[in-house]
């Protein structure tokens, strides 16, 4: 057999004697994203939660963690498609997607997150439909609040694009306020924790909009580590060990154990590719299976991490370099994509796959080989976590 080729029962065996041998082994890896406030901030977080979890797989004796921290949620969502790290310390929307693909939640903070959209207080701007054709900010494109401002809109049958003349994305929430003062945003999303010490600086901004809670920063864990002795007793000790004023100061006032159902409504919120592609024919894992048995090529559009940790067999590594905007109206112009490595035979059956129906580098890369005179392109919209769920062989190599 290949080693570098195993099927999900050999990858939950292997997974389960890790964890109960873990102590001895190689430390656990953990990727912490605090969220997209100052650096000074959520470096005091990271530090505060790197130091809890340590101490409660301490007491559980299931050995240390080495905590990454991250700012970049687009490329945490897409790891927790991978499933890239064992746990996910993060915003609920990242978590959200981290249960859909292989994870489970054990706790979390008890105060709830929620986005609300601001304007100056002497605007005219009351409600939503008063915001029509102003000017938005938001935090980054994957961030929590534009989850949540995403959600509201299409609640409201509009979208982000149609609503408003112009969306600038900024990496951090305080940023915005500036926007507003200096007259380059009319209308800002922001969590409502930020809002309340804005107002409370006494700064002349009103909320006219507020979406649905969601949990605050939450830890999953994968679900192939789940059910063992040492997890059993690492909730326990997770709940006393965040538990502490550090982390209190940090919005973890009330520490609470957390369920899947918590995270149901987020979880509906992510930027999904459409079901179809004009001129392409989207396929499921069997169809992948027969069109490389057949000889077609399979080109994983995901990043190099992402590929040797874990790919489809037989697959082509050719990343597609996304910037533009998760969207079907997006700028081909502001990504970079290698039509060059296609083959050069335009009839040879081509396979575009990243990381499932949220991913849209293989939507783009299927898009860009149909312009460029490509006619048997076949999108594999359901990408790896789909190919994983199928019991499939996933292999792990060098690209």
């Amino acid at each position: 057999m290949n080693p570098s080729v195993f099927s999900p029962g050999l990858k939950l065996l292997a997974a389960s004697l890790l964890w109960a041998g873990v102590a001895s082994a190689a430390p656990l890896s953990v990727r912490v994203n605090p969220g997209d406030h100052g650096e000074q901030a959520r470096h005091v977080t990271y530090m505060a939660l790197s130091t809890a979890l340590n101490e409660a797989l301490r007491e559980a004796r299931a050995g240390e963690a080495n905590t990454t921290l991250s700012n970049d949620a687009t490329a945490d969502l897409s790891g927790t498609r991978a499933q890239l790290s064992d746990f996910y310390i993060a915003p609920a929307h990242v978590v959200g997607s981290a249960l859909r693909n292989g994870y489970v939640p054990l706790a979390g903070s008890g105060k709830e997150v929620q986005a609300v959209m601001v304007a100056l207080a002497s605007s005219q701007v009351g409600k939503l439909a008063d915001a029509q054709g102003k000017r938005l900010g938001l935090p980054l494109q994957d961030s929590v609040v534009t989850y949540l401002v995403r959600g509201e809109l299409n609640a409201a049958n509009t979208s982000l694009k149609a609503h408003f003349r112009s969306v600038k994305n900024l990496r951090y929430q305080d940023a915005l306020l500036v926007c507003l003062q200096i007259r380059e945003c009319d209308v800002v999303g922001v969590e409502r924790a930020v809002f309340e010490r804005w107002k409370a600086a006494g700064e002349p901004v009103q909320a006219f909009l507020e979406s649905k809670p969601v949990p605050g920063l939450s830890v999953a864990v994968k679900q192939s580590l789940a059910g063992t002795p040492a997890l059993r007793a690492l909730q326990p000790a997770l709940l006393k060990s965040l538990a502490v004023p550090a982390l209190a100061r940090q919005g973890f006032e009330k520490v609470v154990a957390t369920d899947k159902r918590d995270f149901d409504y987020v979880s509906t919120l992510g930027y999904f590719t459409p079901r179809q592609l004009p001129g392409a024919t989207v396929v499921d894992a069997a169809a992948v299976a027969r069109l490389m048995a057949e000889g077609g090529s399979y080109f994983d559009t995901r990043t190099e991490t992402e590929f040797k940790a874990g790919h489809v067999p037989g697959s082509k590594w050719l990343p597609y370099i996304e910037k533009s905007a998760k969207d079907t109206d997006y700028d081909a112009k502001a990504d970079s994509f290698e039509l060059g490595k296609l083959p050069a035979d335009k009839a040879a059956p081509l396979v575009f796959a990243c990381n499932g129906a949220e991913c849209w580098k293989s939507y783009k890369a299927s898009h860009a080989a149909l312009k460029a005179g490509h006619s048997k392109v076949y999108w594999f919209r359901g990408g790896l976590p789909e190919w994983r769920s199928a019991e499939r062989p996933v292999a792990r190599a060098q690209p």
